[in-house]
């Protein structure tokens, strides 16, 4: 990769990370270098473009300004060398997803290992974030393409997977395990868990629909550290059916009285690489099989 938009990146992943060290995970670089490499480019172009506080990396009025054509040059270089893959025909490179955990843990796998047998010389990157942060990953060209649940707020390629069915979860041997199916009015009565990501409402909204108010203890957006918790009687919860395939907990998933989805979708852009354009097409086949409530 040309050492300029190495630069570049290290500058956008600071920024997007809020931190030097996050950066460095995600770029696969040490932290002492990333810091290097936006020093590199304050003095090369004389002008402060972050500051470095408690609150982590942000952006100085100057690099605000600065920021936009530094994207614009970095996702031109990627489309760059996807063209140059296309005119030679190669279906090589490396196709970078934006996902979060039940989609990395419970989807990818089996999605990958098919794609691979017909693709194998391709590589992976994949990029852990809540759905806000993934769908401002594909329109900055962070990412080929990404899963979300909801609709898009952007207009961008959007591709329904699945209608993924939220569960109740209370602790074996509770009262409401025995129950065929579990009233949201009852989960409100016990110290909630709650499930949120950046910009998601997908279970606080099943019960303002409902017209009611659970009593949140924790909120994270951790689904096992959710689990963990209700496993030791901390509270109770309601969580996607995927991130509760082959769980390890000592918990009871149970469908709701009235029943909620979230939909999982895929996002992408045009003029993706032809190889991330396959993988595309690989997305629905997987096995499906729903947990047992």
């Amino acid at each position: 990769m040309d050492t300029n938009i190495q630069k570049y990146r290290a500058l956008i992943e600071a920024v997007d990370q809020g931190s030097f060290s996050r950066a460095a995970e995600v770029l696969e670089y040490s932290q002492p270098g990333v810091s290097r490499m936006i020093a590199d480019l304050e003095h090369d172009w004389g002008v402060r473009l972050v500051e470095r506080g408690r609150s982590g990396v942000t952006l100085t009025s100057e690099g605000e300004k600065i920021m936009p054509y530094v994207r614009r040059v970095v996702e031109e270089d990627r489309l760059l060398h996807a063209r140059i893959d296309d005119v030679n025909g190669l279906d090589v490179g490396t196709i970078r997803i934006g996902t979060f955990s039940s989609v990395a843990t419970h989807w990818l796998p089996q999605i990958i290992e098919r794609f691979e047998k017909d693709y194998p010389h391709v590589d992976y990157e994949l990029v852990m974030g809540d759905y806000a942060e993934i769908e401002r990953w594909v329109m900055d060209g962070r990412v080929d393409c990404g899963f979300i649940a909801g609709k898009s707020r952007s207009k961008l390629d959007d591709m329904l997977l699945d209608r993924d069915e939220m569960l109740a979860v209370v602790p074996e041997g509770h009262p409401l395990a025995q129950l065929a199916s579990c009233p949201l009015e009852a989960l409100c009565a016990e110290p909630f868990m709650m499930l949120k990501q950046s910009g998601d409402t997908e279970v606080s909204g099943i019960f303002e629909h409902a017209g009611l108010k659970p009593q949140v203890r924790f909120v994270t957006w951790d689904d096992y550290a959710i689990m963990a918790m209700v496993e030791h009687g901390l509270g109770v919860s309601v969580l996607p059916s995927l991130i509760l395939r082959r769980n390890p907990y000592r918990i009871v998933a149970k469908h709701l009285e009235m029943p909620a989805f979230r939909d999982i979708r895929v996002i992408s852009r045009p003029g993706m690489s032809k190889v991330a354009s396959k993988f595309m097409g690989y997305l629905r086949y997987r096995d499906d099989a729903a947990p047992a409530a």
